[in-house]
């Protein structure tokens, strides 16, 4: 068993004790987060970011098992910042930690069959100054964007998750444990609209700074692989739902369906290419 791979394995285990209190009978819809919940959740996220920092030391990993690590540390970065600032959205996490742990079994997976691993970016310290530096400076601003914008639509697509299972709850009259833990529809919808907003805005710096890198490289601002066109339909979907909720109040189960298609074609083209050309083409 590797040392990456029992790094990988305590980051999960990380997230567990906020995963166990979210679940936990109390935590019902009249529980108040006290410390022990804060403090479970900054573990969850400094767990995951510190092994990213061990595991990148300086470098990027272009390969599958460091995009998700990277995914989980900054989502569970971010809604740790959500959850602590913005109302009622500490209510996700029976959702979405779990969802995290499930990446975070994908990546120890990819790490045990030694696949995965992908190209390295050399340190920023060690890249050639002058000229040359443009491309590899656009290309670190492109991958800091591309992360958070990810990151951002994941917790949007978990709060059109906790919508709709809300939603449906409340016309069927068969309210869950797990929905009485989650925002209401009214707050489920207030985030997603607002989490899109946030991640369609810095989706379109991530197009635009792409299209910067690839110009500086190779003179061509568009190269249509699947991972530009995933990128741009997901744009044009997420837009679409956002104009939607606008000029009709577009709200509910078929908003939801709408936000999570939207985030499927963001993942196929931020993870799921990776899984291609890592995994089954590998």
């Amino acid at each position: 068993m590797s040392v990456n791979f029992i790094h990988g394995l305590v980051a999960i285990f990380c997230l567990f004790p906020v995963g166990f209190m979210a679940f936990r009978g109390e935590a019902r819809s009249d529980f108040t987060p006290n410390t022990a919940f804060w403090a479970c959740l900054a573990l969850s996220a400094l767990g995951p970011l510190a092994w990213v920092l061990v595991q990148l030391s300086g470098t990027w990993q272009a390969g599958l098992t460091s995009a998700l690590w990277v995914s989980i540390a900054a989502t569970m970065t971010l809604f740790a910042m959500l959850a602590w600032s913005v109302r009622e959205t500490w209510r996700l996490t029976p959702l979405l930690v779990p969802y995290m742990a499930l990446m975070g079994l994908v990546a120890l997976l990819a790490e045990a069959s030694g696949r995965g691993e992908g190209a390295t970016i050399p340190p920023i310290s060690t890249m050639p100054t002058g000229a040359g530096a443009g491309p590899d400076g656009w290309l670190i601003v492109h991958i800091v964007i591309s992360v958070a914008t990810y990151a951002l639509v994941t917790i949007s697509a978990v709060a059109a998750l906790a919508a709709f299972l809300q939603d449906r709850a409340l016309k069927t009259k068969r309210p869950t444990k797990l929905t009485h833990k989650l925002p209401s529809v009214a707050d489920c919808g207030s985030m997603t609209v607002r989490l899109l907003g946030w991640g369609e805005a810095i989706l379109g710096l991530g197009l635009i700074t792409g299209m910067a890198a690839e110009y500086k490289v190779r003179g061509t601002l568009l190269v249509f692989d699947h991972k530009t066109i995933l990128s741009i339909l997901a744009f044009v979907v997420i837009g679409g739902v956002l104009f939607a909720h606008h000029k009709t109040g577009l709200r509910g189960r078929k908003a939801a369906r709408y936000v999570l298609l939207g985030y499927l074609l963001l993942a196929l083209g931020y993870i799921g290419v990776k899984v291609v050309t890592d995994v089954i083409l590998a």
